[in-house]
């Protein structure tokens, strides 16, 4: 009798313990270490706000590449550009490309954010666009001209028609930063009207001439080759991958760098959109 109930005690002590591993086992379930192999076969996910065209694009070009290297890129297409500084400070992406350096040191001045290029990425040559005259000798006297209304591009256009001996800005201007009241000589009486920089394609049928930035005309499905002219392929304007400090040291923020800037980006930026966008690496 004693023999039997031990034997029972036993079995009971080890039933228990089945239940309480099996309890264990469960609760654990979806807590695996970062270095455990799942851990590594989940990789780390990169989630970055991007405009459509071409920055989505390049990016999903190199996605591939950065998920053999365990990098899970998550790109998050954001139609108002004003949410993707806020967005990244924020901390509700990793990571932004959308802008170029001179807006973002205007940003960045305003907002004090504490943000990093981790990657300059390519230059697109800001152009001028009509619908209703085929080259610059037909620009009439008090024709209209929409350009951008943020303050980087809005210097950006103005230096161009500048060059292109249209009009004379006032000496001593800085920060990339100028409106039309910086305009100290405009012989030809154009007028300026200021638009938000992804409403300048749908201007083009109310104004004589727009300076609209390249992605905007991509995304029109406006052949860029058509521009009466544009920047040249030297503009300090880079769009760039934009991160907090300091993770531009993250090693997967590098890693997407170096993707970003390969020898293949180069060629597939080339190849996909010629005088479009150029490298800026």
């Amino acid at each position: 009798m004693n023999v039997k109930l031990g034997r029972l005690k036993r079995l009971a002590v080890l039933f228990s313990l089945m239940i309480g591993w099996s309890l264990l086992a469960g609760c654990n379930a979806g807590k695996q270490p970062a270095g455990s192999p799942a851990g590594k076969n989940a990789g780390i996910t990169l989630k970055i706000g991007a405009a459509l065209t071409p920055h989505a694009e390049i990016l999903n070009f190199i996605k591939p590449q950065l998920k053999s290297q365990g990098v899970n890129l998550e790109i998050v297409l954001i139609d108002e550009e004003g949410w993707m500084n806020p967005s990244l400070a924020e901390k509700q992406i990793d990571a932004n490309y959308f802008q170029h350096v001179p807006y973002l040191r205007s940003v960045i001045h305003e907002k004090k954010y504490d943000f990093a290029v981790a990657a300059k990425v390519h230059i697109e040559p800001i152009g001028f666009y009509s619908r209703k005259i085929g080259s610059l000798d037909e620009l009439k006297d008090g024709a209209t001209i929409a350009i951008p209304n943020n303050p980087s591009n809005e210097y950006r256009t103005l230096a161009l028609l500048e060059k292109k001996g249209l009009i004379r800005l006032r000496q001593g201007l800085k920060d990339f930063e100028a409106t039309p009241r910086d305009i100290a000589e405009n012989p030809r009486k154009l007028r300026f009207v200021e638009v938000e920089s992804a409403q300048l394609v749908r201007a083009l049928v109310d104004v004589d001439g727009a300076l609209i930035n390249t992605n905007y005309v991509l995304d029109a499905r406006i052949d860029p080759a058509s521009a009466l002219f544009r920047e040249d392929a030297d503009s300090p304007y880079a769009n760039v991958i934009v991160v907090r400090k300091p993770d531009e040291n993250r090693p997967e923020i590098l890693k997407l760098a170096k993707a970003a800037t390969s020898p293949e980006v180069k060629k597939f930026i080339h190849d996909k959109y010629g005088v479009a966008v150029v490298p800026a690496f």
